[in-house]
Order: C-alpha cells, then sequence, then structure tokens
C-alpha cells in the first residue's frame, strides 16, 4: 500500500514536471528525514506557470506536517550537537555572556524624575522592567517576565510599555512564546498592583498616556481576529482609550470605525494627545509602507469615541516621521528630497503649503527626529557615522551639532514635550551601545543603568569601511569587522550579511557574541545593500520590487570582492541574513550557488509568490508588490527563492533558522524552501531546518535561546568552512 502510494506520488510529480521525491541523507551519522513527496500543484498568473509542489507543507496544523517538521528539528538539533567544536563555542559565548555588561534599552523618564528601563544583567535569562527614582536611584524591578513564566508555565517577555507622565503608573504587554500576542497591564508602580484587569487581544500594544495620567490610548486586535482567514487576521487593528476612573473603554481610530477616511484594512493608526493642547494626532500607518498619514481631532470627542478626524498629511507629502516641539508640527519628508529633510508648520494653521524648511536637503541623510522642551533632535548620516543635531527656536531657528563622545551610531531613546534634552544610544563597530543623557546644554553623559562588561569595546577588533562596485557599477558600502592585524591570505572564515528592505539601515553595532566569531579569526561583512536606506529613498527604491534584484546582486559583489581582495576564498564564505533578507541569502545562492560554501536565513521570506496569502501578507504588499499586477508578479517571481530552486545543482550547505510562532514570517516559508532544495540538491551538502517551538519572529527570546542560536550558527558556518575542530568524526 505505502509503495503504491509513493509511486503515485512520483507519477504525479512527473506529470507535473515538479521533482522527484527526495531521499533520507545521512549527516554526522545522523538521518535527516528527507521532504514528503512532492504534490501536483501549478498556478498561473499572467500567462505564466508557477510550479508550489510543497504548497501542503503551509498547513501546518496537518498532522503529517507536524511530523516532519518535528523530525526536521530533532535531526538538525542532534547533528549540531555532534560537531566537535560546538560545545567549546557555546561554553566561550556564556562565558562572554557572563562577563559582559548587562544590556540596557528602551530607557524613558518622566517629569517627576522618575526613570524607567529594560534590563538584562548576565545572570538574567530575560529583559526586566526596572523602575528608580533619579538618574543615580535604587532600582526596583517592577516586572519579572522569569518569575511570570514560572508562575504561568509558558515563556513570557515584555513586548512594549509606557509610564504616566507623573510616573505613578505603568502600562506594559506581555507576549507568549516569542508570539508577539499577549495581553495588556497597567500597574501602580509604588505597590506593583493591577490598575486595571488585564486586557487580552494586544499585538503590540503602544501605549501612550494623557497628559494628566486619567488614561490612556492602547492598540487592539478585533475580538474573533484568530477565527479569521489568514489575509484578514491583523486588519482593522483598533486604537482604543482606557479610562482609569471608570474603566470606560471606548474605540476612537481604526479603517472600519472612521470608514469615511477610505483606509486599506491594515492600517493601524497611532492616536496620542498633541503635548499640552486639547488635541489628538493620529499617526496612520499603511501597512510597510514608507509614508504616512496625519490627522488631528479634537481631544474631547476622540476620547469620547466621536472623533471627526482631519487630515493634514497625506501620502503625496512623503512623511516618515512626526514631531511636536512647542507649537509647532516638524515632519520628516522625501518629497524633493531623496535623503530627506526636515520641514515644520504651525499645529495652529498646519498648511504644508506654507510649511517653513528647517533642514535643507543635502548629501548627508536625515534619519530620525525628535522633540523635547527646548528643541527639536535629529540624527543624520554623515558617510559611516550618524551625528546629532539640536534645533532651537521659535520663528527664527538656530541648527547646531552636539558633541559626542565618539564616532559612531547614536539613536534618541527618549524625548519628551515636557522635558529639556534628550535619552541617547550611542554605540559603534567596535563597542557596545550604551544609554547616555543629553542635557539642554552640554555634551551627553554617561548613565550608569547596569554593569560595564569586560567585551563593551574590545581593543583587538576594528572595522574598516570600503565601497564595492557591484554589478551595474554603483557602489555599495560594505563594512568590515575583523581581528586588528588579519592576514588576507585567503583563509579567513567569512560571513557576508545584510537585508535591503523597508529602507532600514545596519547602522554602526556591536555585540559580545559577535566577538565569539571575530576572536577566532573570523570576518563579519555588512553589505549595506540597495533596498536599505544607507543613501536615503533613491536607494530603498533601487531595491525595491522590479529593482529588488540589486539587493541580491550588491550582496553577491560583496561576496566577490571580499575574495578578490584575499579575505577568505570561495570555500570559506557564507552569506547570512533574516526575515526580508532571507530574499537577499535565497536568491544569492539560487543565482550564485558556486559562490558560497554555505548560508543561513533566519525567519527568512523566501516564498514571495504566496507572501501575501499569509496573516501579515497583506500588510507587505507595499514592500514585495502583489501578483494581481502583472508587473508586480514578474518581480515577485524574480525576487522567490522558493521558485528559483533548480534541479541537479549543487547548492551550498543551508541552515534555515525559524521560530514556529513567528506571525510576521510563517514558517512555512522556510520549510517550503528547505523541502525544495533537499529535493533539487546534488551532492552531500546538507539543508538543515532549526525550528524553536518556543520562538516567534526574534523578540522576546531567552538569554539561553539567544546564546544556543548564535553557537549553532557559527558552528554551521565553520563546519562547512572545513575548519578542522568542527569536523564531524568519519561515519559520524
Amino acid at each position: 500500500m505505502r509503495l503504491m502510494t509513493w509511486l503515485r506520488s512520483l507519477l504525479c510529480a512527473v506529470l507535473a514536471g515538479t521533482m522527484l521525491p527526495a531521499l533520507a541523507l545521512t549527516v554526522a551519522g545522523i538521518t535527516v528525514p528527507p521532504p514528503p513527496p512532492p504534490q501536483a500543484v501549478t498556478d498561473t498568473h499572467w500567462g505564466v506557470s508557477v510550479e508550489d509542489p510543497y504548497r501542503f507543507l503551509e498547513d501546518t496544523a496537518d498532522p503529517r506536517v507536524q511530523q516532519w517538521m518535528r523530525g526536521q528539528a530533532e535531526a538538525t538539533a542532534a547533528i549540531l550537537e555532534r560537531l566537535p567544536g560546538r560545545a567549546a563555542l557555546l561554553a566561550r559565548i556564556e562565558q562572554i555572556d557572563a562577563a559582559a555588561g548587562g544590556a540596557v534599552t528602551r530607557v524613558s523618564r518622566t517629569a517627576s524624575d522618575r526613570w524607567f528601563f529594560l534590563r538584562r544583567l548576565p545572570q538574567d535569562n530575560q529583559f526586566k522592567l526596572v523602575w528608580r527614582d533619579g538618574a543615580n536611584g535604587a532600582d526596583t524591578v517592577l516586572v519579572d517576565p522569569e518569575a511570570l513564566s514560572r508562575a504561568a508555565g509558558k515563556s513570557l517577555a515584555i513586548m512594549d510599555y509606557a509610564p504616566s507622565p507623573d510616573g505613578r503608573r505603568v502600562a506594559y504587554s506581555l507576549q507568549v512564546g516569542g508570539s508577539e500576542i499577549g495581553t495588556l497591564h497597567v500597574v501602580d508602580v509604588d505597590s506593583g498592583r493591577d490598575v486595571v484587569p488585564p486586557i487580552d487581544r494586544i499585538r503590540y500594544a503602544s501605549p501612550s498616556w494623557l497628559d494628566d495620567g486619567s488614561g490612556l490610548f492602547y492598540s487592539r486586535l478585533r475580538e474573533g481576529y484568530d477565527k479569521l482567514p489568514p489575509t484578514e487576521r491583523f486588519a482593522d487593528r483598533t486604537r482604543h482609550v482606557l479610562l482609569l476612573a471608570d474603566g470606560a473603554d471606548r474605540r476612537v481610530f481604526s479603517p472600519t470605525l472612521n470608514a469615511d477616511l477610505g483606509l486599506p484594512g491594515y492600517a493601524n493608526g497611532h492616536v496620542v494627545q498633541v503635548p499640552g493642547r486639547p488635541l489628538a494626532l493620529a499617526i496612520v500607518s499603511l501597512g510597510v509602507e514608507r509614508f504616512q498619514l496625519v490627522y488631528l481631532a479634537d481631544l474631547a470627542e476622540a476620547v469620547q469615541g466621536k472623533a471627526r478626524w482631519r487630515k493634514v498629511v497625506d501620502l503625496a507629502a512623503a512623511v516618515s516621521d512626526v514631531a511636536i516641539v512647542g507649537d509647532w508640527l516638524y515632519l520628516k519628508t522625501a518629497a524633493g528630497a531623496p535623503r530627506f529633510k526636515v520641514i515644520r508648520v504651525p499645529l495652529s494653521a498646519p498648511d504644508l503649503a506654507q510649511a517653513q524648511t528647517v533642514l535643507a536637503a543635502g548629501q548627508e541623510v536625515v534619519v530620525d527626529i525628535a522633540g523635547a522642551r527646548d528643541a527639536l533632535y535629529v540624527t543624520r548620516r554623515r558617510g559611516a557615522v550618524l551625528e546629532l543635531l539640536r534645533v532651537r527656536g521659535g520663528e527664527k531657528l538656530e541648527v547646531e551639532a552636539v558633541p559626542l563622545p565618539f564616532e559612531g551610531s547614536v539613536a534618541i531613546s527618549h524625548a519628551d514635550a515636557k522635558l529639556d534634552g534628550a535619552v541617547l544610544s550611542l554605540g559603534g563597530w567596535t563597542r557596545v551601545a550604551k544609554p547616555y543623557l543629553l542635557a539642554a546644554s552640554g555634551a551627553p553623559q554617561r548613565l550608569q543603568l547596569a554593569p560595564d562588561g569586560a567585551f563593551d569595546a574590545p581593543e583587538d577588533i576594528e572595522a574598516r569601511e570600503v565601497q564595492v562596485r557591484s554589478h551595474d557599477g554603483v557602489l555599495v558600502p560594505l563594512s568590515i569587522l575583523s581581528r586588528k592585524g588579519l592576514k588576507r591570505d585567503g583563509r579567513n572564515p567569512t560571513i557576508v550579511y545584510g537585508y535591503g528592505a523597508y529602507g532600514q539601515t545596519e547602522d554602526p553595532f556591536f555585540g559580545p557574541r559577535l566577538y565569539a566569531w571575530l576572536e577566532r579569526g573570523g570576518v563579519f561583512a555588512v553589505a549595506h545593500v540597495r533596498g536599505g536606506g544607507v543613501y536615503g529613498e533613491d536607494w530603498r527604491l533601487a531595491g525595491h520590487k522590479a529593482t529588488k534584484p540589486n539587493t541580491w546582486k550588491d550582496a553577491i559583489a560583496a561576496a566577490e570582492w571580499l575574495i578578490a581582495e584575499g579575505y577568505t576564498a570561495r570555500e570559506r564564505i557564507g552569506v547570512y541574513g533574516g526575515s526580508a533578507g532571507g530574499i537577499l541569502v535565497g536568491r544569492a545562492i539560487t543565482e550564485r550557488p558556486e559562490l558560497f560554501a554555505a548560508a543561513v536565513s533566519s525567519v527568512g521570506v523566501h516564498d514571495t509568490i504566496r507572501s501575501e496569502t499569509r496573516a501579515n501578507g497583506v500588510a507587505n504588499i507595499p514592500e514585495y508588490g502583489t501578483v494581481k499586477k502583472e508587473d508586480e508578479f514578474h518581480a515577485l517571481l524574480a525576487m522567490s527563492s522558493y521558485a528559483q530552486v533548480r534541479s541537479g545543482v549543487d547548492y551550498p550547505a543551508v541552515l534555515l533558522t525559524h521560530g514556529v510562532n513567528d506571525i510576521r514570517v510563517d514558517v512555512w516559508q522556510s520549510t517550503k524552501f528547505a523541502a525544495r532544495l533537499a529535493a533539487a540538491r546534488t551532492g552531500s551538502r546538507p539543508v538543515l531546518l532549526r525550528l524553536d517551538y518556543d520562538a516567534g519572529h526574534g523578540a522576546g527570546g531567552t538569554r539561553r535561546q539567544l546564546q544556543q542560536r548564535q553557537a549553532d550558527i557559527w558552528a554551521f558556518f565553520l563546519w562547512q568552512f572545513g575548519v578542522p575542530e568542527f569536523q564531524p568524526p568519519p561515519g559520524g
């Protein structure tokens, strides 16, 4: 009976022109289960037939699919554990982590000088929400997800939080198992007690308080969202207002509630009070669309759920960031400024036709803007480093550069309309980012919110900035991290990392776990490929939809340059990326399989043809495109690594890592690609699926999960690069 079933599958595959069923492969003495037999599924778009032999893997609730996924996960875990050098590498990562300083993120302060931040000390497995009175006060842990996880019997992590203006209360949300779905809590800071019962159906609450602390705006999924078809699941996300005095909870903004605005279902309105004014501001994002809409309404009407929203900014204004300082609304815009400029309009008469230019368009790229009581603060990219500007004045503006203690990366962590100055995060390619306080005058001062560590700024590593000529002659920035004095003898294990989507950039950063790679003589090269934002809006559009091939071709050019310059050789170079960076990884190895020895894609997008069928897919149409438009279908087909897999090709070794609870990029994006690669490959180089059943897209991962994952990735690369201590013994 089993033979007949197999023969029927084989016949269907042959008749459909799809791949033959793959055989099991033994790797390091472990048998990797083959993918299930392919099935004859073909879609036709605009006269083009697209085969999808592993469509059935999208049904992750199917017991047969679950069994295969479990088998893949278990085999991959066993293989990686058998690599001789992995245990020592993991121990080194743990040692580095233990000696590293405490990690601090999302620092905020209130007018009462009460400070809040998320911190993970070396002994902690998760970030905890901590508060103190004064920048140098004693610490109190307000929310400990580790303790909550033990009590609940499931993994919990903080998604986001916001303190009330007086610092007396905090709203925070928890997610379960890395799923980015959870509950919103509002607690009294001094007692730690709940102010209201927990609120469910939260996918990032983004809480924002009313000026008087009487209530807050927050976002919530609609009731029954989990029973809806995938493409509708996260649509009509609603902004609510919660009033603490009587517990009143009203809908304030959503595509359905505000149908007169003509917004798509995936629009998300972030409503806040305009500081010091009886106005509500709605900043509306249209999925991953780069630019935003801005509306204003009477605050009292908004709190009653009866707002009459009037549009201030439409998409044609090309606005991607908003800030308020005093009586002015500041806007970061790409209109007539591909590297962005800053304009402003008075809140009393916000007419963009009469906007005043604050920072004119130039060669520098405006990154972020944030409003404080004393000034507008602006980060701007100049070459490979970021700078900070302070903009002051009423009718007459004064712009000054803020002196920073070192060159690298600067981000505005927190700015408040009731407070002067800003909280910054300063770091670089060779130093861990740390929090600083910038007062209304003077240079930033370090905030001691966690202990320093032994690997905060290692003296034996360096960064080099170069320009690499891509396939069409365009120069692409490449940041190269390595040990000082590295010999260019073609023998260094080298990873090319890239992302290239949404206009995001890879600003200078350093994490101690990266040191475990660099200290071994590894090279980590960050390719600032097109599709990202290193050179602004034009750079993004040069790797977007029809121009997307530039993204992976830029990464290929970076790899070729590193080989030509003697950093490494084809046998010791790999490509690495995650999420939208999975497109870069998958297409780099399907276009140039002979160039790379190995590839790692983490929570990667690989089947772009089917992307818009995902729960998070419709919102991503502005980035990837839709099969419903002919030109965009052809762009999707070109960027689909799953569709570009060909039988009989000697592909590099591939490790696909994915959190099974991922709601941003469904796990089948990795399983389908793995199955098709495994069926198509020649030779014995493995295709491995590393699946984590207690993780999602990445947020909320525990220290232990991150350590294990990093050890597996580094060990996989070193194994495939032929480093002796990572080679399994003959016969496994």
